[in-house]
């Protein structure tokens, strides 16, 4: 029998490759639940893996945490755990930071190149078998600021500055000189008007949701591009929409929207140049595999008692950068 902490894992139904837990399994107790089950899991749990990142189950089970001391998010975004009852407790929280990053600014670039070079047009006029000459924008010398200076951000802007793109950032600290951003600022009506691109990526925090509201809409280029990788509660929706439809700015990819999913019938999925995908940006081909590898190689050092990777700054809602 195993002696040792016990963990409990958050599953979707889907458990965590059982050969890539066999680290923590070999000296530890692991328990694994769906939301429904978390209560009674997390009962005598000293840490609590959230492999379900989606789930909004932890808040209301979290009467039942008696004595955990550690909770592994394996996302970047930890909102779903920031309620106050976690946040004001000497519980550590840490993330999966880094694993993400590449993924989303490819997302983040091929985007950018759907819009410039439209290419949703030609696969309609190629279905219609039309052969119609048109032309198209350069993404080299475009504008984009980046909404958000973490680790995400931070890849997004180095790989737009290699595709020629003029970078700007806008975080909490203003720079005047920024080894990937170039200049990050932190006015978001200063910066707005000059973008052709606004690529929001910012954690979840109160000082961040509804940033993107029809004041901020209205402050952008009227042929300017939207892109939401961060939350989809950055965003006043309704607003978003009514902008959209104004003519307030030329289109939108969004890959995360509030409400999530997006239901049929909502008036995003049939506005003319927005393009929608599933909250997957990220989500590159082994990405459960390497969420796991994460939290196991954080676990070794939790039970040597070494310094935690991607500890949050609870009182931020993210991993200082």
């Amino acid at each position: 029998m195993v002696e040792g902490p016990f963990v409990t894992v958050l599953h979707d139904g889907a458990r965590p490759d059982a050969e890539l837990m066999r680290p923590v399994a070999e000296c530890a107790t692991v328990r694994y639940a769906e939301g429904d089950e978390l209560t009674a899991a997390l009962r005598g749990a000293d840490v609590l893996f959230v492999y379900d990142f989606m789930s909004t189950a932890v808040p209301g089970a979290w009467h039942a945490a008696d004595r955990v001391r550690w909770v592994h998010v394996g996302a970047t975004g930890v909102d779903v755990v920031m309620f106050d009852d976690l946040v004001r407790s000497d519980v550590v929280v840490t993330n999966t930071r880094g694993l993400f990053d590449a993924p989303i600014a490819e997302y983040v670039l091929g985007q950018i190149l759907n819009f410039a070079k439209d290419l949703p047009e030609s696969l309609r006029l190629q279905q219609q078998h039309i052969w119609r000459h048109r032309e198209s924008e350069r993404v080299a010398g475009a504008s984009a600021l980046i909404v958000g200076t973490g680790s995400i951000g931070r890849a997004i802007a180095r790989l737009l500055r290699a595709a020629g793109m003029r970078v700007r950032g806008l975080g909490r600290t203003a720079r005047a000189e920024d080894p990937d951003f170039g200049v990050v600022g932190t006015d978001l009506f200063a910066e707005l008007p000059s973008a052709d691109y606004v690529i929001a990526v910012a954690p979840l925090t109160p000082r961040t949701r509804h940033l993107f509201d029809a004041r901020a809409f209205a402050a952008m280029k009227s042929h300017a591009r939207f892109i939401n990788v961060g939350r989809g509660e950055l965003v006043v929706t309704d607003d978003l929409v009514a902008a959209l439809r104004a003519g307030a700015l030329a289109g939108a990819a969004l890959d995360v929207v509030d409400p999530e999913p997006l239901p049929a019938g909502h008036a995003l999925w049939d506005l003319p140049n927005v393009h929608i995908t599933p909250h997957n940006s990220g989500d590159f081909r082994g990405w459960r595999k390497e969420i796991v590898t994460a939290f196991a190689d954080n676990f070794r050092k939790w039970i040597d008692g070494r310094p935690l990777d991607n500890v949050v700054d609870k009182r931020l809602g993210y991993v200082p950068g």
